[in-house]
């Protein structure tokens, strides 16, 4: 078998539709290691690991032939694969970036909560410097030991994209301290933040969520049904203040009073502070007694 042919072969088994630099990479370094694909021995190869000069060669190849397409609409150094196109932008953006999901009013749109149509699409990614770490273990997942051998080689490392358009859609990019709650797609893909950890975005950032009053009413109108999803993130991954304005919503404004677990956010309580129930809103010296916060947004007191 030629090597064109095995690359191709692999780039076929790829479960996604854009590949970057270190797709590539990966896969020809695993070929050269082997020098076989599914055990039919590949001819001609010599040594036992490419260079950047080996896959600069394959990539000219494989574009020449129509395997893999020079960027459109997406970054430059990524490229779409032959027959494989992404199901939407958001497949797509998933596909460059292995950290990235869906999130905020974006989330709240896929899983129903809203009847708004986001004028971009809201990703969350970690930090620049978590990333940087998220793509080291990544890589050496899929290395393993030969993860040192392959950087030494010169090859393509993960890289961080930054992209704000994909065609005529537009993405917004909120970066997280801590990779969020996300759940993965059947045969896509598109990841997309849980339905507690959306809850838990909007109690955090309104503002990304279609403003505080938006908010109050999807949870008026939904919390009680994923009532358990909601108190199970905000429970393990919630701070105080977020424990706090779930509190508030979910007992006093929605009626749940027999629940041990929101009972026990009441130990966050922070009395004669200025929490608030907005967080990008101004202080009002209207406030719950019960979770002392500030309801700081008329229709908190409807």
């Amino acid at each position: 078998m030629k090597l064109i042919r095995a690359v191709t072969l692999s780039i076929g088994d790829l479960e996604k539709p854009v590949a970057t630099p270190y797709d590539l990479g990966r896969i020809l370094y695993g070929l050269y290691k082997h020098k076989s694909y599914r055990g039919e021995p590949i001819a001609s190869l010599q040594k036992d690991r490419p260079d950047s000069a080996d896959l600069g060669r394959i990539t000219r190849e494989l574009l020449d032939l129509g395997v893999i397409e020079p960027p459109r609409q997406f970054p430059g150094s990524t490229y779409t694969l032959l027959g494989k196109q992404p199901e939407s932008p958001e497949d797509a953006a998933c596909s460059i970036d292995p950290f990235c999901y869906l999130s905020h009013l974006s989330a709240m749109s896929f899983h129903g909560l809203t009847d708004r149509i986001p004028s971009s699409l809201h990703f969350s990614r970690p930090a620049p410097a978590d990333w940087k770490v998220a793509a080291e273990h990544f890589m050496k997942a899929e290395l393993g030991d030969d993860f040192p051998d392959y950087v030494e080689a010169g090859m393509p490392t993960l890289r961080k994209y930054t992209f704000d358009r994909l065609g005529q859609t537009r993405l917004q990019w909120f970066h997280s301290k801590h990779l969020g709650a996300f759940k993965k797609l059947t045969n896509r893909q598109l990841r997309v933040s849980t339905i507690g950890r959306t809850f838990l975005d909007m109690l955090r950032n309104p503002e990304l969520c279609g403003g505080m009053s938006h908010v109050l009413r999807v949870f008026d109108e939904n919390a009680l049904r994923y009532l358990r999803l909601i108190t199970d993130e905000v429970d393990r991954h919630g701070k105080g203040i977020d424990k706090v304005r779930a509190g508030y919503l979910l007992q006093e404004r929605l009626g749940v009073n027999d629940n041990a677990t929101i009972n026990s956010w009441a130990e966050f309580v922070q009395r004669g502070g200025s929490r608030k129930l907005d967080p990008s809103a101004e202080y009002i010296p209207e406030w719950s007694d019960r979770w002392c916060i500030s309801l700081n947004l008329p229709e908190a007191t409807s």
